[in-house]
């Protein structure tokens, strides 16, 4: 008899952050996967900090469990790339794209899977996303009763004259004001569905932007082959924001959100505005932090992958 269960892949990348990714596996272990044929793929980065030997033969008492090691690390795009290819390979029908530094309600997956069956034109959906408690970016400014309801992200938004993406809703309390299921800019790879019929028209994701903008590019790129790009507030995660890369102001951000912001505006967006990015990022090698100018060299140059990061 057929097995008609949707298939579904939970790939989780993750480099150096053992601790912080077996804490994610036990979010996972606590997982609704009723009426689902579910795995979890953990992808690593080429960790040093006994990742592999650690979670090579770990095991899942709800779902099934699968380890690969990339070799290398290869960024947020490449290193999910691996996961994303495997899962396709052996048939899955989703991919489910989540952080490791996430807190998840149990029945994320489900109600996940369950809207993007009824909605067969959607082809990626990203969750309502709150800050974890204590991960918020102005911890002085909410009641203790607040924390836990601080909107990280309800739908992305790109100002295609200046070139920034922007999180609806971000730093505000949840009150209902984003419960409406819409069609949005960009979905967020913190955690994100995607239909195996998008890789097969799309492509993967464009692993030259290694971390950061890739979600942005990938979106685009659906929207374009005519798949819906949805947020939908019907469940939701907590997000240790910035946990894994030193937040803003980091060498890591610094470096890749000048870099990439470049790439895809020179990729996307009207002649009027490259211009004027390109005069930005010009600016920038002059007035900006360390990692910020050598992001814009590296732009300039058409520097992709890990680039001048390499050499912190």
């Amino acid at each position: 008899m057929k097995n008609n269960k949707p298939k579904v892949s939970i790939i989780i990348l993750t480099t150096n952050a053992l601790a912080m990714t077996k804490e994610q596996l036990e979010d996972i272990k606590k997982v609704e996967v009723k009426g689902i044929d579910c795995e979890c793929l953990v992808v690593d980065n080429a960790s040093g900090d006994g990742t592999e030997e650690a979670l090579r033969n770990y095991k899942l008492p709800n779902m099934d469990y699968k380890f690969i090691q990339s070799g290398a690390n290869l960024g947020f795009a490449g290193g999910n790339n691996v996961g994303i290819k495997d899962a396709l390979r052996r048939g899955f029908d989703y991919i489910i794209l989540m952080n490791n530094d996430l807190i998840l309600p149990t029945d994320i997956v489900t109600k996940m899977v369950n809207f993007m069956e009824e909605n067969p034109d959607v082809g990626v959906m990203s969750p309502k996303m709150y800050f974890a408690k204590g991960y918020e970016f102005h911890k002085d400014r909410y009641k203790e009763s607040e924390k836990g309801k601080v909107i990280w992200y309800a739908g992305g938004v790109i100002d295609r004259n200046n070139v920034y993406s922007v999180h609806r809703g971000v730093d505000e309390v949840d009150h209902g004001q984003y419960d409406k299921t819409i069609d949005t800019d960009f979905a967020n790879g913190a955690t994100v569905i995607i239909r195996r019929s998008v890789f097969k028209k799309v492509g993967l994701l464009d692993a030259s932007y290694f971390l950061y903008w890739e979600d942005a590019d990938f979106s685009e790129r659906v929207k374009r082959f005519g798949f819906r790009v949805v947020y939908y507030p019907g469940t939701y995660m907590w997000h240790k924001v910035s946990a894994s890369t030193g937040g803003s102001g980091s060498p890591t951000n610094d470096y890749f959100l000048i870099r990439n912001r470049y790439f895809f505006a020179m990729k996307y967006l009207r002649l009027r505005t490259k211009f004027a990015v390109f005069r930005d990022t010009v600016r920038v090698i002059f007035t900006g932090r360390k990692w910020q100018k050598l992001g814009a060299i590296d732009a300039l140059l058409g520097v992709r992958g890990m680039g001048m990061w390499k050499n912190r």
